[in-house]
């Protein structure tokens, strides 16, 4: 990423949370004691997933995965954060800043590919059981998800390098807490209204074209489980989706609030909040989701945390 020569701006300011510095200091706090649990919680699952044997089928590989991605994901943001949040300066150099969004949307990106193969998942285990352990291999979990991660980091790789050819003379001030698109478009020198549409279109078909899948895959679900006879048998059904569903909610309802409805007109404090909802709370909340909802699981994290 070159800064071109009619570039002036050398590094970004992230304003982050305004406030004084007990706020400062409570938020670090806050923040950290929230990035600590994320990390710890979901490399438990990674672990769980890893070392324990009955925790080897599909539905759990893709479990780890997806703990592991939460991992990298909100390291993407908050250790930053941290560092602002005791910055008197709270600057970031402009290669770093576009580097941070690039991680921040291509992780985000591959989360909505996961979700997807996660519902494909559960569609083939509960809608056609019998075929689900010769359709669901090993060898064609692993394939999907080294496309899920492969397209995940491509699917922005251009835009973000087109967006940082575009000229920054100033101001180059962010009043945001990480470096996103909108922002960043509205410190560019010039119009690029070719780079904000590929973005915003990009954006919206990611999200909106996953997004029906699952619920497509979650509609033919649905219709399989009511024709159960056994109450039973839809309990066990509904335990294995539900916290799938979960935290399909959280996060695509985000997604949604922030990149296909129209927030510019939003103050910035409403953005942060609706960022931090989808980067922060939904990997926060991860651990717990899946641990409580799910015996296996549950059984396998006081494993791996030695909890009797």
């Amino acid at each position: 990423m070159n800064n071109s020569a009619a570039s002036t701006v050398t590094e970004f300011i992230l304003l982050g949370f305004p406030g004084c510095q007990e706020l400062q200091y409570f938020l670090f706090s806050l923040f950290f004691g929230i990035y600590v649990f994320t990390t710890v919680g979901n490399g438990a699952i990674v672990c769980a997933v890893r070392w324990d044997q009955m925790l080897h089928a599909p539905m759990y590989i893709l479990l780890g995965n997806f703990a592991f991605l939460e991992i990298w994901y909100i390291t993407s943001t908050v250790p930053s954060m941290l560092i602002n949040f005791l910055s008197e300066t709270k600057t970031i150099s402009f290669v770093g800043c576009f580097l941070q969004l690039y991680f921040f949307t291509s992780l985000g990106t591959t989360e909505t590919y996961l979700l997807c193969i996660m519902a494909y998942d559960r569609y083939l285990a509960i809608c056609r059981p019998l075929h689900y352990p010769t359709i669901m291999t090993q060898q064609l979990c692993s394939l999907l998800l080294s496309l899920c991660w492969v397209f995940g980091f491509l699917s922005y790789s251009v835009s973000t390098v087109q967006l940082s050819q575009l000229p920054f003379c100033g101001p180059n001030t962010i009043d945001h807490f990480v470096c996103d698109v909108d922002p960043l478009m509205a410190l560019s020198c010039v119009p690029a209204p070719v780079t904000e549409t590929v973005f915003y279109v990009l954006s919206s078909l990611i999200i909106m074209l996953t997004l029906l899948y699952i619920l497509g895959s979650y509609t033919l679900l649905l219709i399989t489980v009511f024709k159960v006879p056994s109450a039973a048998g839809r309990q066990k059904a509904f335990s294995t989706c539900g916290s799938h569903l979960t935290v399909v909610c959280l996060f695509f309802g985000a997604l949604l609030a922030m990149y296909v409805s129209p927030t510019a007109d939003n103050p910035a404090e409403i953005q942060k909040i609706i960022t931090l909802f989808y980067s922060v709370v939904t990997p926060f909340l991860n651990p717990l989701i899946y641990s409580l909802r799910n015996k296996e699981m549950k059984a396998a994290l006081k494993k791996v945390l030695k909890i009797e």
